[in-house]
């Protein structure tokens, strides 16, 4: 009894501790937030615009990761939404709708009329229903510096057959967060996880809710048993008897003032519902166990459902954090889960199948004229680890680690795992390059893998590559889309800015000299953007949301800056950002 009673009471303080952090995250988000409402008002003033569904074929999407890549559910079609990038110096967010024609390998761009806001890190579910609906929850917005953020709460619904966008408003869902996970189960769309930040405080959730697609109701779920620790970025997947499987994520917890330590979870759970059928379902939480090779500890690894009862993981990225710096070992591994056998098992290319066989004649060759002992040597016994090295136009170097585990050392095995497993692969002359965040699809059992991001020291790289795989098969990756990271453009910190920071140090001066200062830098900011003149449109833009311009271009030249001078490099940015925009 006194064990029970110290850990009910434990419980219970957890959970009062993670209310209170809720409400001050809240607090504090809550001022940022509204800054960026302003901003995001603008944009849906612009998308209001559109009045009429426009298709064009267009070129493939722009680079981007954090976006969602579903596959229709009646045609041969991936519907690609939302995303972001940065270049350096400005992150850029997304609502743009492409769809990706299977059959002729070819990109349609689809403008409709009132889109969600643009987000990134959101999650979108495709159902059946009526032609097909991708429905689409959360995700983040972000200031151009990437230093603020907005957290939608938003359910919205793509009507596929007739190509509308509907917004649902139903009370009682999740609160505002990005990097959750949801699924379709059923008639319900079960969210679970992820996380709300603001600009000094952060909360991870492990709540669930479900949305019925019949009522459009949510519904908070309050299942018994030992619940995942709060988490974002983990696996989320439906299983046919409709339960739901949840494994690793992300985490973080702060150790003291202004030092968070960062928590890879390699735990995975099951959520059951039990009573099926009547009008409260119950649900519980426990913990699974799987056989297998598991994947090793990873984040931003992106999720699809496979054929055959499997889901699957592919890349992500493992930080290692030293004393000043991060280094990531990005990964472009595939790990198929077999829902009904509880198994882990890597994903390994067979190669095709003229070379399987000109291999199979080889190793009868070889085994012909060397003895048992050295082929038991050349056998791979366990994970072997690929080293690259990618060299930035800097010279920057970065290590990417790729880990391929070898044949699992269990008896009980199919005689199709045996195959998936046999022996690895020859080195596949085509493969996606190690990354983080990119987007899934299945369709019709072949994996699509489209964009994400990998990092050579200080330097990202977002890609827009589309990459598919035969999940059958497993023999090669095919090129759909290729894309030389090399090629992309990365802004340094621009000049001008340290020129501001250089004069803004500066002690003393004239008013004489500070106004030519401010000449000099109008005729800089003249020859940077030649095309941006001011006109009634961009004063029309800053006056609506000249607050957040100002607090922003004042965090950048700090406070000691003059107001006049804040003023005018604030509406230099809205003005830029306005033309990038448009």
């Amino acid at each position: 009894m006194g064990k029970k009673g110290k850990r009910e009471k434990k419980g219970k303080g957890a959970e009062k501790t993670a209310a209170k952090m809720e409400r001050k995250v809240s607090r504090r988000a809550r001022k940022e937030e509204e800054d960026l409402e302003a901003l995001i008002a603008e944009f849906q003033n612009l998308d209001a615009k559109k009045t009429q569904v426009i298709e064009t074929a267009c070129p493939p999407p722009s680079p981007r990761l954090n976006g969602s890549l579903s596959a229709h559910p009646e045609k041969d079609e991936l519907i690609l939404f939302g995303g972001e990038y940065f270049n350096g110096q400005k992150t850029y967010l997304y609502n743009e709708l492409y769809v990706y024609n299977i059959r002729k390998n070819s990109w349609t761009k689809l403008e409709i009329p009132n889109p969600p806001p643009r987000r990134c890190a959101h999650q979108a579910a495709v159902v059946p229903t009526a032609g097909g609906q991708l429905w689409v929850f959360g995700g983040e917005f972000a200031s151009p510096n990437g230093e603020q953020f907005y957290h939608y709460k938003d359910l919205w619904v793509l009507h596929l057959a007739t190509k509308t966008w509907e917004q649902i408003k139903a009370s009682g869902g999740p609160s505002g967060r990005s990097g959750h996970r949801m699924v379709a189960c059923k008639r319900q769309l079960i969210l679970f996880g992820g996380f709300h930040e603001s600009a000094r405080d952060y909360i991870y959730y492990n709540d669930v809710y479900a949305f019925n697609l019949d009522s459009f109701t949510w519904s908070k779920l309050s299942p018994s048993g030992i619940a995942p620790a709060p988490r974002s970025g983990c696996q989320m997947a439906a299983t046919p008897e409709g339960s739901v499987i949840i494994y690793g994520g992300y985490s973080k917890q702060r150790i003291k003032k202004d030092v968070d330590k960062g928590t890879l979870h390699t735990d995975m759970f099951l959520l059951k519902a039990e009573g099926s059928g009547k009008e409260e379902e119950k649900w519980a939480w426990s913990r699974l166990n799987p056989s297998g090779v598991k994947p090793t500890p990873r984040s931003g690894f992106s999720v699809a459902v496979g054929p055959n009862n499997r889901s699957l993981l592919f890349g992500g990225v493992h930080d290692e954090e030293e004393e000043e710096s991060i280094e990531g070992d990005f990964f472009n591994d595939i790990y198929f889960y077999d829902i009904g056998k509880n198994r882990w098992f890597p994903g390994q290319l067979k190669g095709p199948k003229s070379e399987k066989r000109k291999r199979r004649r080889g190793r009868q060759a070889e085994a012909e004229g060397a003895g048992d002992e050295e082929v038991e040597k050349q056998a791979p016994q366990g994970p072997m680890e690929i080293v690259k090295e990618v060299v930035a136009e800097d010279g920057t170097v970065m290590t990417i680690k790729q880990v391929i585990s070898g044949p699992a050392g269990e008896k009980e095995r199919s005689e199709s795992e045996e195959e998936e497993e046999e022996d690895g692969a020859l080195s596949p002359q085509v493969e996606p390059c190690p990354r983080s965040n990119a987007m899934l699809a299945v369709k019709h059992g072949v994996l699509y893998v489209y964009g994400g991001m990998f990092e050579v020291g200080d330097r990202q790289f977002t890609l827009s590559d589309l990459y598919s795989i035969d999940l059958h098969k497993m023999e090669e990756w095919k090129v759909l889309v290729e894309m030389d990271p090399k090629a992309q453009e990365w802004l340094e910190e621009s000049e001008s800015d340290e020129e501001e920071d250089d004069t803004e140090g500066a002690e003393g001066g004239e008013e004489e000299e500070e106004s030519s200062e401010e000449e000099s830098e109008d005729e800089e900011g003249e020859e940077q953007h030649p095309s941006v003149q001011p006109d009634e449109k961009h004063a029309d833009y800053l006056s609506r949301t000249e607050q957040y311009w100002i607090k922003l271009a004042r965090s950048n030249m700090g406070p000691d800056a003059k107001e006049k001078k804040v003023v005018k490099v604030a509406h230099a940015m809205a003005k830029t950002f306005y033309e990038d925009s448009v």
